[in-house]
Formats: C-alpha cells, sequence, structure tokens
C-alpha cells in the first residue's frame, strides 16, 4: 500500500468563526459552551488532552492525558506521581496542553504552573474509578522498563490478589495534577487558513484579551 503524501493532505475550515462579542470576558465560560458542543457532537474522547512537559534541561516530551475537571483554579489531570511526566513536572512544575476537535475545527491551548491536587481530592477521584482501572493503577510502574508483557500481568493478578474481597486503596504515588490557567487560547478554523485565535492571559483576578494573527 502507498503512503500518503503528506504535503498533499489538506483540508477546508468552513465552519463559523469566532468574534470578540462572542468570546466574551472569560475563557473558563467559553471553556464550558466549547465543551457542551462538543458533547452535543458527541465527539469520541473529547477530553482527551495533549500534554506537553520538559525536563530539567528543557527538553520537551508530550503525550495524551485525559482531562478529569476544569474550572478557574486550572484543568485537572490524573497520573502515576512516579511516571516520565510526574518525575519532569517534580523539576520542572510548568506545561502546555492542548485539546483538539477536528470535527469542530476548534482547539484550546492551556499554558502554566502545574500542582499536585490534595489527597482527598485524589482519593475522590481513585474511589470513582472502576476496579479494573484501580488495580492496573496499583500494578504498573508507569514509565519503568519491564522484561515482557507476562511480567506486567503477573504484577496484575498480584495487585488483584492484595485487594481480594476489599476495597482498592489509592497508592501514594498516584493522584492528580492542576494546571493553572496563566494563558488558555482559542483556536477557530476558517477559509483560506485565516484562522480565529483569541488568548486570554491572566491579569490579576482578572484576564487580558488579545487576537493572534492565524
Amino acid at each position: 500500500m502507498q503512503s500518503p503524501d503528506l504535503a498533499a493532505l489538506r483540508a477546508e475550515y468552513t465552519r463559523e468563526g469566532l468574534d470578540e462579542s462572542d468570546a466574551g470576558d472569560d475563557p473558563v465560560v467559553l471553556f464550558r459552551r466549547w465543551l457542551d458542543d462538543v458533547a452535543a457532537a458527541g465527539i469520541h474522547e473529547s477530553n482527551a488532552m495533549a500534554l506537553a512537559t520538559a525536563d530539567a534541561s528543557g527538553r520537551p516530551s508530550v503525550r495524551i492525558v485525559l482531562l478529569k475537571g476544569f474550572d478557574d483554579r486550572g484543568a485537572v489531570f490524573y497520573t502515576n506521581y512516579d511516571s516520565r511526566k510526574g518525575d519532569e513536572l517534580t523539576v520542572n512544575p510548568w506545561a502546555s496542553a492542548v485539546l483538539l476537535w477536528h470535527p469542530l475545527q476548534r482547539q484550546v491551548r492551556i499554558e502554566g504552573r502545574v500542582s499536585r491536587m490534595d489527597a482527598a481530592e485524589s482519593d475522590a477521584y481513585f474511589a470513582s474509578r472502576p476496579r479494573g482501572a484501580q488495580i492496573g493503577a496499583v500494578a504498573s510502574r508507569q514509565s519503568h522498563p519491564i522484561e515482557n508483557r507476562g511480567a506486567l500481568e503477573e504484577q496484575v493478578a498480584d495487585a488483584k490478589r492484595a485487594f481480594d474481597g476489599r476495597d482498592v486503596e489509592r497508592p501514594e504515588q498516584w493522584g492528580g495534577f492542576r494546571l493553572s490557567l496563566d494563558v488558555v487560547e482559542f483556536w477557530q478554523g476558517r477559509a483560506d487558513r485565516v484562522h480565529d485565535r483569541l488568548r486570554f492571559t491572566r491579569a490579576g483576578e482578572g484576564w487580558s484579551r488579545e487576537r493572534l494573527q492565524p
């Protein structure tokens, strides 16, 4: 099978635009409105978020995580604190994230400082997860090498035996992070690549808003 000509791949953006009067003055309100649109459109894994971190030397890495909360305090995701992203956020607690909803020709970028959530918040979310996902979080040393799939499955079996007949306890190395909303940028695709970009930046207790060229 012949590989696609990547340089020739393109799509035209023809949906409605994003102007300042429609965006308003609060990015949290606008983000929630866009989330409602995403839900109405039935987009699969609509909370998938690409998260970029960097190590102490500034070398970046990126992966997909799931957005599990959003308010004026920030964007929430959960992970193993001993994973690569957890290690990087420990030494360099700044991150950037982007959510892409291609059917709506929209994306949102977030930049800010990252902090660990308190144990009670992490406990509450962990308790809401399916038992299988809880067992997986206990069993896996995320991002660390392992000999083979069989060894991983044995760790899962060990975790199941350890919690047989009782609730699974959240491991100390697993919990939530909150990415603060220092900068939030909304992108709406427009025809001829003349897209709309509105960037909100924290300004004291409020926000400043500016339009960026595409």
